[in-house]
């Protein structure tokens, strides 16, 4: 998934660009098939990024694929990473996946991570059956996202002055944010910083 100069080298999703701006811009994208994994970070050492592991054995980027076939799928960018509203927790870099957060009832928060799987996977049926029960796999509907792109490291500091001037943007020309921020990362962690390249995402109407 890339190298340390921040070549994107592996398939990342299709959009329809409606409208560009000095700010931001609005994507479209299309329905996706996604395999995903729920926990709290305690079941698996304390990581909250700790479903990477049996995501990655699911489509065998770490060895024999533990789907049903068996078939290899292929990794996708970017790593887009949800977290709860008012957290400051650090996300870590993993790839490719998408992470959700949400309380259990306790004071733990849960995880939901998803790989977006290859576009060649247009129904769920056509994916692989994974033989972990812990993955699902299930289609993401069409979403529409305001975005803005920048380089560095996504620190917690840096995330938050983004989603608050993006979401400011927005609201100023009249779209509606109905969700929390996705933090998407294109490339492995091993890339220079100088060469890194970020989006934050925020859903509207």
């Amino acid at each position: 998934m890339g190298t340390i100069f921040g070549k994107i080298d592996v398939e990342t999703p299709k959009f329809e660009l409606l409208h560009s701006s000095p700010d931001y811009e609005i994507r479209k994208y299309p329905p996706s098939i996604v395999a995903q994994v729920t926990y709290s970070p305690s079941q698996l050492r304390g990581n909250r990024d700790g479903g990477f592991t049996i995501l990655a054995n699911y489509i065998g980027a770490l060895g024999r694929p533990q789907n049903k076939k068996p078939e290899k799928i292929a990794m996708t960018a970017p790593v887009t990473t949800q977290t709860p509203k008012d957290t400051t927790e650090k996300i870590a870099m993993t790839a490719p996946v998408i992470t959700h957060g949400a309380s259990n009832g306790g004071d733990e928060t849960m995880v939901t991570m998803q790989f977006v799987l290859p576009a060649k996977y247009q129904k769920v049926e056509e994916a692989p059956a994974p033989t972990d029960e812990r993955v699902v796999i299930r289609e993401e509907g069409e979403r529409k996202y305001g975005v803005v792109r920048f380089g560095g490291v996504a620190t917690d500091e840096v995330v938050k002055e983004k989603v608050e001037k993006l979401k400011k943007s927005l609201e100023r020309d009249g779209h509606g944010v109905i969700g929390e921020f996705l933090l998407a990362r294109y490339n492995p962690p091993w890339t220079l910083p100088a060469f890194r390249t970020n989006e934050i995402m925020l859903p509207i109407e």
